[in-house]
């Protein structure tokens, strides 16, 4: 979904003047159209998301119109898989773990998509702060798969990335998804989910798959009613 610059300072809550700003002096992304400036959904979402800027719901709301319907995340995570003890020393080496334990079809091409997220983390980091990350790519990791996953990984030794709190990383979610609707509703969703006290400290902890899982479940089932979000940690 294309956005104007005045409808990304809409759902950012700020002026069309602030949004220009953040183009220039905060990489808000942007892309010329026809001599006009334009914005993605999901780079917006992004964007966000690395640098804690509240999103008004309504971007969430015109995505959730779509006929498209997901599963839960706590169903997502079931598909995608919880892994403990994942090795790896470096941002790097840890991204070609997260890779080897997607659950992708087997002629996609794993070293493809870890050099493409790589370069997406040298742009600058996805970690959110509390020692998670949520790698993913400007365009999103769309495959012909049967369904929406998100893989969780809770490393053996947490590892530097650059984070926007600059605590080490030890616990990564990975989205694999159909669409780009269904892939920005999924960060929401984690958007949403991370915010919570516990499920933190599950992660930090590297809880019991089962535990993790729970707790998501109960916060799915607590969502209603929140006019706005932050993406990532909750502030």
């Amino acid at each position: 979904m294309q956005l104007t610059v005045r409808q990304a300072a809409r759902h950012l809550g700020v002026s069309e003047d602030t949004a220009l700003d953040w183009v220039k002096t905060r990489g808000l992304p942007a892309h010329r159209v026809n001599e006009r400036l334009h914005l993605n959904a999901i780079e917006l979402w992004e964007w966000a998301t690395e640098n804690g800027v509240p999103v008004s719901r309504d971007l969430l709301d015109q995505e959730r119109r779509s006929p498209e319907t997901i599963p839960s995340l706590a169903a997502m995570l079931e598909a995608g898989g919880i892994h403990h003890d994942v090795p790896g020393a470096d941002k790097a080496s840890v991204l070609r773990e997260v890779v080897a334990r997607l659950p992708l079809p087997a002629d996609v091409e794993r070293d493809f998509v870890t050099a493409v997220l790589e370069a997406r983390e040298a742009m600058g980091s996805t970690g959110i702060g509390d020692g998670i990350a949520i790698p993913h790519v400007r365009n999103p990791i769309l495959l012909q798969i049967g369904g929406p996953s998100v893989t969780l990984c809770l490393l053996k030794t947490p590892v530097p990335f650059e984070a926007i709190d600059d605590l080490p990383v030890h616990a990564l979610f990975m989205v694999v998804s159909l669409t780009v609707p269904t892939h920005l509703r999924i960060l929401a969703r984690l958007g949403f989910a991370l915010r919570d006290a516990q499920l933190r400290d599950l992660l930090r902890a590297r809880a019991e798959a089962a535990a993790i899982i729970g707790r998501v479940r109960a916060i799915e089932a607590g969502l209603a009613g929140e006019d706005s979000v932050t993406p990532g940690r909750g502030r």
